[in-house]
């Protein structure tokens, strides 16, 4: 049996739509750029590769490929560059000399330490003035949002 689905007013919906997209751009925006004016200069790409070695030291290129569902070729590429810039070690897997395991390097560990904290300088500007109920409803109300996409999207797999 079908759930009736009540609609909200088309032009709301697109308004709110449109209000978080804006917003994304903007905090992404401004993430790029104190990734862009690092001293080490690195890309989006490269601090979302530091910050997975970082949560999973000793993983391999193809643990990162599954994970971020990008080419190999590419993963390879990133690699060899951020291992060339002293931000990333390789180290053979004593188990099984085959694979390489890989490591932040102490440069690389103390570059995503300072992104991190410059980012997250970003993201509680953005919500500078909210007192923690309305960030904790603000919270909650996208959760929503995500559930209905999600129960959607259950809905029209099941037919």
């Amino acid at each position: 049996m079908k759930r009736k689905v009540e609609f909200v007013n088309q032009s709301e919906a697109d308004e709110v739509f449109d209000a978080i997209h804006g917003l994304m751009h903007l905090v992404r925006a401004r993430q790029y750029r104190v990734l862009r004016d690092s001293p080490h200069e690195i890309t989006h790409l490269e601090g979302k590769v530091l910050g997975f070695f970082g949560r999973h030291p000793g993983a391999m290129a193809g643990d990162l490929a599954a994970h971020s569902g990008r080419d190999k070729a590419q993963i390879a590429r990133l690699l060899a560059g951020l291992k060339e810039r002293g931000l990333l070690q390789a180290e053979v897997d004593e188990a099984d000399r085959r694979k390489t395991r890989l490591h932040l390097s102490d440069a690389g560990r103390e570059l995503l330490r300072t992104t991190q904290r410059s980012l997250r300088e970003v993201t509680q500007r953005s919500l500078q003035g909210f007192s923690a109920e309305e960030r904790a409803q603000l919270l909650a109300l996208l959760r929503r949002v995500r559930g209905n996409l999600d129960e959607a999207e259950a809905q029209d797999a099941a037919g």
